[in-house]
């Protein structure tokens, strides 16, 4: 804390003179920036239908009350297809996952100077892409459907658990794999017996964790015609069928809390 004297006096003081005129520096630009962002923000905004939103959003309620609960008839399957999408995109991402992770890893990557790199671009890669761009090229390239939504999902999910699982592959205790190794076995049998057993909680709880997310993502595919109840919830969007459409909002938030708590019961299970 800097002191200093005014008319023999010593004073107290939080910051230095220097330092505080950076800060207030630092808020000044800030500031500045804000205006400027808000500025151009106003200038591409219509008020008017902003200040009309509440009373537009009151009429959409009204038209969404009562749920049409007999279309529930005609979710079931894509229900299903939802739930498939993000088990069968989440069973491809980890099988793919699993390799570029220890790829990635510095402790178990073939090569540093080639290999890593290239697992690391390849996290990254996946982990830039939104799932519904994904969705949105490979309709363009494989068609509508459920495949595409799974392939989606799957190149959504290798980044993500990929990253995860190098960075618990990385923390594992060396002791464990200098003691497996001093035993004389070979580099698989290292990995197998030193460096698996060590990573196979974080392993299972990334898998249902991803998994969980999955189901979230794969609900909204089908607004891009990758299957799913998004599929549905986009058709009754577009004829105006509101009742119909907060029947499938129920339905996605009723499928969403049930994979909470499926995924939250096996991760206490697991760890």
């Amino acid at each position: 804390m800097p002191v200093s004297e005014r008319a023999g006096t010593k004073v107290w003081q939080r910051r230095e003179r220097g330092k505080q005129l950076s800060i207030w520096a630092c808020y000044l630009v800030g500031t500045a920036i804000f205006v400027y962002c808000w500025n151009l923000v106003s200038e591409k905004t219509i008020w008017m239908f902003v200040w009309d939103a509440p009373t537009q959003a009151g009429d959409l309620a009204t038209r969404m009350v009562p749920p049409d609960w007999a279309y529930i008839d005609k979710l079931w399957k894509a229900i299903w297809d939802t739930l498939n999408i993000a088990t069968l995109g989440t069973i491809m991402a980890i099988v793919m996952a699993v390799p570029v992770a220890f790829c990635a890893a510095r402790n178990t990557t073939p090569s540093r100077t080639v290999l890593r790199p290239i697992a690391l671009f390849i996290i990254v890669s996946s982990r830039s892409i939104n799932s519904l761009i994904w969705a949105l090229m490979l309709v363009t390239i494989l068609g509508p459907g459920v495949f595409a939504g799974i392939i989606a999902i799957a190149l959504r999910s290798i980044g993500f658990c990929a990253k995860l699982l190098y960075e618990a592959i990385e923390e594992i205790d060396e002791s464990q794999v200098e003691a497996v190794r001093a035993t004389g076995a070979s580099g698989p049998q290292v990995l197998a017996y030193g460096v698996v057993p060590q990573i196979m909680p974080a392993f299972a709880g990334i898998s249902v964790f991803r998994w969980d997310i999955n189901i979230r993502e794969s609900t909204v595919l089908g607004l891009v015609g990758a299957g799913g109840i998004g599929l549905q919830l986009n058709a009754s969007i577009n004829n105006l069928a509101w009742t119909q459409v907060s029947l499938i909002l129920l339905v996605i938030i009723a499928t969403v809390v049930l994979s909470e708590w499926v995924s939250a019961r096996i991760r206490h299970a697991i760890i």
